[in-house]
């Protein structure tokens, strides 16, 4: 199978499950951005420590793999068919929480904004905490277009945050002090 098909060529791409849509789309600009969030917390992983939160951060790898399907496959029949697994919903959401909770325990306490960076690792997480909170208003943008399930945005909103922790975290792990603005 070649990686290239020639087929969006003319500016149109295929959804997941069938149907092709400008590339300029909402919905493709919506899971355009889950997919960035995706590869820059993958970028977030490979820096040091590699093996903190690893499982975590896979999980959540494959919850936006899924979130992407979603969004990429407007008919729910269609849906129900491609996907392998559960769709992203309460219980992934509350699985974030606790890792924020786990996270914040071990933190000193927040009294201040804080300016993004820090160590690469801590600077890659507040880097895909801003990706994260751009395909959060993408999901929104197209949610006012279409019938969106309100998991997606409340998993998203909730990731950004997790991202923030993660990042105070990874300073603090290294011993590195959050810069107050």
């Amino acid at each position: 199978m070649r990686i290239y098909t020639r087929t969006g060529d003319a500016g149109l791409t295929g959804l997941f499950a069938g149907g092709r849509v400008p590339k300029d789309h909402p919905r493709v600009a919506a899971y355009g951005e889950v997919d960035e969030l995706n590869a820059a917390l993958g970028m977030a992983m490979t820096l040091d420590p590699v093996a903190a939160d690893r499982e975590l951060l896979e999980s959540i790898q494959r919850d936006l793999f899924t979130i992407g399907s979603e969004l990429a496959t407007p008919d729910p029949a269609k849906l129900a068919q491609a996907l392998s697994g559960p769709r992203v919903g309460d219980a992934h959401v509350a699985a974030l929480e606790r890792a924020i909770d786990a996270h914040e325990a071990a933190l000193e306490p927040l009294r201040n904004f804080i300016l993004p960076g820090g160590t690469p690792k801590a600077a890659a997480f507040h880097l895909a905490r801003t990706v994260c909170r751009r395909a959060e208003r993408a999901v929104v943008r197209l949610a006012h277009e279409t019938t969106i399930s309100t998991d997606i945005l409340t998993y998203l909103n909730r990731l950004s945050d997790l991202l923030f922790v993660l990042a105070r975290a990874a300073n603090a792990r290294a011993g590195v002090r959050d810069v107050s603005w």
